[in-house]
């Protein structure tokens, strides 16, 4: 329950703006962009967007776990960035966040699901850069097995694979 209460306080301080959120400027991307971040945002790089490739998302620093998913038959073990961190990295301010795949599907995800779950946007599925054929190259996942509430119909669909970009509303 303390961890709980705990990540609340993180989610008030570090998303709704009682936190220090200076407009900053971030890098530019040196490669191809591969995800465009939008909304209520207070670091940018392309007019009011924080635009990242690769390299830039792994600056920020990656973790990893495994867990089993409904779309593989196995244990995976899936390596990105925490979403928590990008958010914050990007001054992000809001009660959710609406994260769009390549073929116009989205999903609303909440900052409490962020904290909570320590959720990733994965780049990597077992040492491997994922690929826009096999769910890349950028994919939401949750840590199913650490909560048995997270192997639900909910937790699937906030899933996004193939993200190219989220909005922070």
């Amino acid at each position: 329950m303390r961890n709980i209460v705990r990540a609340a306080i993180i989610a008030l301080i570090g998303f709704s703006g009682i936190g220090a959120a200076r407009a900053e400027t971030l890098p530019t991307p040196k490669e191809r962009p591969i995800l465009t971040i939008s909304g209520n945002i207070s670091a940018t790089n392309k007019g009011n967007t924080a635009i990242f490739d690769r390299a830039m998302l792994e600056a920020l620093g990656t973790v990893s776990f495994e867990t089993e998913t409904p779309w593989y038959s196995e244990t995976v073990k899936f390596e990105g960035v925490p979403l928590a961190k990008l958010m914050q990295h990007v001054g992000a301010k809001g009660e959710h966040i609406v994260v769009t795949a390549l073929n116009d599907y989205s999903s609303d995800i909440p900052f409490a699901d962020i904290m909570k779950y320590n959720v990733i946007l994965a780049m990597k599925q077992n040492g491997q850069y994922m690929s826009v054929r096999d769910k890349g190259p950028l994919f939401i996942v949750y840590p199913f097995d650490s909560d048995p509430q997270l192997k639900h119909q909910t937790y699937y669909g906030r899933s996004v694979w193939q993200v190219y970009k989220i909005a922070v509303k």
